[in-house]
């Protein structure tokens, strides 16, 4: 069993509609119930700041600081972690701009929020992925690379130096005569950063696929076969370096091409990640509303319980209006599952009653206009 992470205290100021909020909370999950407008998703989102990245809703951080705030936003927790207890601050307050956020760890500043994730993984389902099949591929592609992310903590890294390798190419070519010895140097670095990401997104499709395969998920949710799609498809046996200098000539040859467009048109930034309903081998994208959102749970759930049996440590889980659309037996299903995998799960809903199964395995807490009581 992975060890359990888990908080035991959060503290918001001025994030979103909570002024001023301190919760004291246990190692149980966490059921917050209320009005849709409440602030539900809201207390969610603070947490879901516990990570790299804008939080579940990817918002602008001016956006996130309650409205009338002065200083930002700021977001405090007190948790056991991969490495032991720790407290964690973030958020924007006292930055001049608003914009920048900042991380204090045990009261020291951090030089990244990469380093959160040292201590505490954090996945999330929300109904804005719901769309996640039908949608474009660019939403499939930040998916996945949330999924690698929660794996491998420089994969973000990666991609944010391509993507301003890309955008220094672009502009390099949109210049009509670029400097060749600059313009090489630039497709040389995308063409080692961009096959380390694309492997690494290979290598997690492989770990889901093989726990899929496993049925952990005891056949409650439908399976998914996962594949990658628009960059060197049916290549990646091959080793890295003969990948890297196909990826090299694909650019040189397209230079030409990728000016008059004003974009670079091939490599991982092109990928769509496929996903098929395994026991009906149709396309994602074709299925009933309810199952793509049963497959979308599944792998969900997969992920999560990869991230415990690769780190050792459950990660924490935010499923945001997770029993709407399930059934009776279903919903019982799920938080079994849920519970089975070992970590500290918070989950959302309007009515109490939907959570029932989960008894004393939770904690319930009611939201009503920016205050949690019980």
């Amino acid at each position: 069993m992975p060890h359990k992470v888990s908080l035991s205290r959060l503290k918001l100021s001025d994030f979103r509609n909570y002024a001023a909020l301190s919760l004291d909370l246990d190692a149980r999950h966490v059921v917050l119930t209320g009005d849709n407008g409440a602030g539900k998703t809201n207390l969610m989102e603070a947490v879901s700041f516990l990570s790299p990245g804008r939080g579940l809703r990817r918002a602008a951080y001016a956006d996130v600081a309650r409205v009338g705030a002065d200083t930002g936003f700021s977001v405090f927790a007190e948790l056991e972690g991969m490495d032991g207890p720790v407290e964690i601050g973030t958020g924007t307050a006292g930055a001049e701009d608003g914009q920048a956020r900042r991380l204090r760890l045990n009261g020291t500043t951090a030089k990244t929020v990469d380093e959160l994730l040292d201590h505490v993984r954090v996945l999330w389902l929300t109904p804005a992925m719901d769309g996640l099949f039908t949608g474009g591929s660019s939403d499939r592609r930040r998916f996945l690379d949330r999924l690698v992310l929660s794996l491998d903590p420089e994969h973000g890294r990666r991609a944010t130096d391509y993507e301003r390798a890309m955008r220094s190419r672009n502009k390099l070519l949109s210049e009509g005569r670029p400097d060749p010895v600059w313009l090489a140097g630039l497709e040389r670095q995308m063409a080692e950063l961009g096959i380390s990401m694309a492997l690494a997104r290979q290598e997690m499709l492989g770990l889901l696929v093989g726990l899929v395969d496993r049925n952990h998920e005891g056949g409650v949710f439908p399976a998914a076969d996962l594949a990658l799609s628009g960059f060197l498809d049916g290549e990646w046996h091959r080793p890295a370096f003969d990948l890297e200098e196909e990826y090299l000539e694909m650019m040189k040859a397209g230079r030409y091409r990728d000016a008059a467009a004003g974009r670079t048109l091939d490599g991982p930034h092109r990928s769509d990640l496929l996903i098929r309903h395994r026991a009906k081998d149709m396309e994602a994208a074709r299925c009933s509303t309810g199952e793509q959102k049963a497959l979308l749970v599944g792998l969900v759930l997969a992920h999560a319980r990869l991230v415990g049996n690769m780190t050792g440590h459950a990660p924490i889980l935010l499923l945001d209006e997770i029993a709407a659309h399930l059934d009776e037996g279903r919903r019982a299903a799920l938080f079994d599952l849920v519970d089975d995998l070992g970590g500290q799960a918070f989950m959302t809903g309007t009515d109490q009653s939907m959570f029932s199964a989960l008894g004393e395995r939770a904690r319930y807490l009611t939201v009503a206009n920016g205050s949690v009581a019980g």
